[in-house]
């Protein structure tokens, strides 16, 4: 096994405790969310990377399941030294609601009849999905997200994200997506759809019990899916003209060519993962996805706070580079920090699950481009002038933390007190807090570069410093080990 793997890993499972009101106003109960983690969550609960997967992914994005003969689909940028490094970062990774492979779908039971959803399922949006992933983000005691990262349909639950929750991440990272599911795109799912529908195992949703699934329907889907996916001439390079396993042309409707096994093959082999119905709600989820208001993407985006990589691939034809633009541009009316990258690739779409080595570039320049502001910690203990030193050790030991910043009835700051200055307490017989507490603070500024800020620690020998603003109020607290996990 490679040795920038994550390694073994297996599939957990969350059960919320609560119902979800879906964007349709229903509601679902039971909901579970399968997952996996790769790597450790900080103490400060900071490093967590959210991953959002593709219309048929799944939430093993990294490392090998027992038996498996091939990693997570994401494995080319999720491991120990590459640009998701889970030396670094708790990467986490969930089936979307409405899929197949262990999160609440169409193929659960229904708790209310003791069957399988089928068409039961309600009507489900990407917007759904992400407050599902919200809830499983809650369970960790994540505040807040290093980043969120997807590509595709994941690119879309990046962008729902980041409008639905603007101050639940620091960073986001939309791959090969739209904000809006244009009419083209809406059409090749409905023709999957179509598929589908005209498959008579599929036995209007209720298949699961007949124990005939509506195989030739669901391959057909994925063959026209699948084509959406390459480009022209990634095509042209894998099979040209070539034909299978003959010399001439039959002049029948058998196979002739290359091209025309290679999708019966995708056909054939996703069937056995991914279930016909979850491929109905998903692409319907993905047709009604648009962030616009009032037909304005820049409405849309108003209240975004992220700081936001757009990639997008130039051979993509599905969502192409101009779906990324408006994105990008949509994004710089509401003069927020964006930057944008176009990777090189004769692969089309598929791309961003391909091209290993400009996809761990750009997503290692970004991720690793932090100021003070990207990692500080906005949720910190402080402490009044007038408060005894008993309440500043009572607030240590509450909050686990050695450092408590000393504001006035404004935040600004006036001092620090630690753990060390709390035994000077002893030695100097005194009970308050103005006595012992630090006023020669040293402090940031949140524009600040982390390498900056840990040269001035190193050169200072301090362990934390307070963040403020120009007029001295506190905005967070950024230490050593924060740093040290950042640049390791």
């Amino acid at each position: 096994m490679n040795k920038e793997s994550v390694g073994i890993v297996e599939t957990k499972y969350y059960d919320i405790p609560e119902p979800i009101t879906l964007d349709s106003r229903e509601v679902l109960e039971d909901v579970t969310v399968a997952y996996e983690t790769y790597g450790e969550l900080n103490k400060e609960k900071t490093n967590a990377i959210l991953i959002c997967h593709a219309l048929t992914g799944d939430a093993h994005a990294a490392g090998w399941h027992e038996g498996d003969k091939k990693p997570g689909w994401w494995e080319i940028v999720i491991g120990p030294g590459k640009a998701l490094d889970t030396e670094k970062y708790f990467i986490i990774c969930s089936n979307v609601l409405g899929g197949c492979k262990g999160t609440t779908g169409p193929s659960s039971i229904n708790p209310k009849t003791g069957k399988e959803y089928g068409l039961d399922f309600p009507v489900i949006t990407i917007g759904d999905m992400v407050k599902v992933q919200k809830k499983l983000i809650d369970s960790f005691g994540v505040n807040q997200l290093a980043a969120v990262i997807g590509g595709s349909m994941g690119g879309m639950q990046v962008l729902d994200w980041i409008v639905r929750y603007p101050k639940m991440m620091k960073k986001a990272v939309p791959i090969a997506t739209t904000a809006m599911s244009s009419p083209q795109q809406i059409a090749f799912n409905e023709v999957g759809r179509q598929a589908i529908f005209s498959d008579p195992n599929w036995n209007n949703g209720n298949y699961y019990e007949t124990g005939k699934v509506p195989e030739n329907g669901l391959s057909l889907a994925r063959m026209i899916a699948h084509i959406t996916y390459l480009s022209d001439e990634s095509m042209d390079i894998k099979f040209g003209r070539d034909l299978q396993d003959k010399d001439e042309i039959s002049y029948d409707f058998s196979i002739d060519f290359q091209v025309e096994s290679y999708l019966k093959h995708q056909g054939e082999t996703f069937v056995k993962r991914f279930d016909a119905n979850s491929y109905l709600f998903i692409t319907k989820a993905v047709d009604l996805f648009d962030l616009s208001i009032n037909d304005s993407l820049i409405n849309g985006f108003k209240n975004i706070e992220a700081k936001i990589e757009v990639i997008s691939v130039d051979s993509d034809w599905l969502y192409p580079t101009e779906q990324s633009t408006e994105i990008v541009t949509a994004l710089n009316a509401n003069d927020l920090e964006v930057s944008f990258s176009e990777i090189k690739s004769n692969y089309g779409h598929d791309a961003f699950l391909l091209e290993k080595g400009q996809l761990n570039h750009i997503l290692s320049k970004f991720l690793s481009n932090n100021i003070v502001e990207d990692i500080m910690m906005e949720n910190f203990a402080t402490i009044k002038e007038a408060a005894d030193v008993q309440d500043a050790a009572k607030l240590m030991l509450d909050k686990h933390v050695t450092h408590i910043p000393v504001v006035t009835d404004d935040y600004k700051l006036i001092g620090i007190v630690t753990s060390w200055d709390l035994s000077k307490s002893i030695a100097m017989n005194s009970n308050h807090l103005k006595d012992i507490m630090t006023t020669t603070v040293k402090y940031c500024h949140s524009y600040e570069t982390i390498e900056d800020i840990a040269r001035k620690m190193r050169k200072f020998d301090i362990s934390c410093l307070p963040v403020v603003d120009e007029d001295m109020k506190v905005l967070g607290l950024i230490t050593t080990d924060q740093i040290s996990n950042l640049l390791s």
